[in-house]
């Protein structure tokens, strides 16, 4: 029983050392326990623990039993003696091993949440590169667009003063098309007067031809 602590000690001291360390053991140390506490592992680990204690509390019990004989004034034979230090070294050494086991729980536990913490620091970086990659892309793309809308503002202010001398001509063509047209009414009514005119004079000639003078100077 002795002998079986001891061996279980000195392993729980080497898997601390190899948990503390950083080895090429420690990750398959880690990824056993990972594997450990999945499934019926924690159940098998805390029937062993709390067996253990039950027989420390034996051992206890066991010691304390001695000692209230010892107080009540009988003396102790070398047997009782010899099993009061077994019982003690044996509580003693089975303390231990739940202070280790306890240890190396805790030790697994913080060293899994370390790397998780690590590979969370690591996709914040990363994340963060990417973010700052792409606002430097979108400043790019910013000073692209405003190039691109200084142009476009230019071709509307050009589009602008050709549109603004484009109605100027407009307008002018409107005004030079009303005068032309006002001109040939003015001609078409200076051509009727003169139709008019050649009329009265034609039926002034017939006039005079068929009067009495006419005939006589025939």
């Amino acid at each position: 029983m002795i002998q079986l602590l001891y061996s279980v000690i000195f392993a729980e001291m080497a898997l601390i050392l190899l948990l503390l360390f950083k080895t090429p053991l420690r990750k398959l140390i880690i990824l056993t326990f990972d594997r450990i506490k999945r499934g019926r592992g924690p159940v098998v680990v805390k029937t062993i623990g709390a067996t253990v204690f039950v027989v420390l509390m034996s051992s206890v019990y066991s010691l304390l039993s001695i000692q209230r004989r010892s107080e009540d004034g009988a003396v102790l034979n070398p047997t009782d003696q010899v099993l009061a230090s077994k019982h003690l070294l044996e509580a003693s050494l089975m303390g231990f091993v739940l202070f280790l086991s306890l240890m190396i729980d805790r030790l697994h536990h913080y060293i899994r949440e370390l790397r998780l913490l690590r590979k969370t620091m690591e996709t914040a970086k990363k994340q963060n590169r990417s973010f700052e990659d792409g606002k430097n892309t979108n400043g790019e793309e910013v000073k692209a667009l405003g190039g691109e809308i200084a142009v476009l503002k230019a071709k509307i202010k050009k589009l602008e003063s050709e549109s603004e001398s484009k109605g100027k001509e407009l307008k002018s063509a409107q005004a030079e098309t009303e005068a032309l047209r006002k001109s040939a009414d003015g001609f078409l009514m200076e051509y009727d007067r003169l139709l008019e005119d050649n009329q009265n004079l034609r039926n002034q000639l017939e006039s005079i031809g068929h009067s009495p003078e006419g005939k006589k100077s025939m």
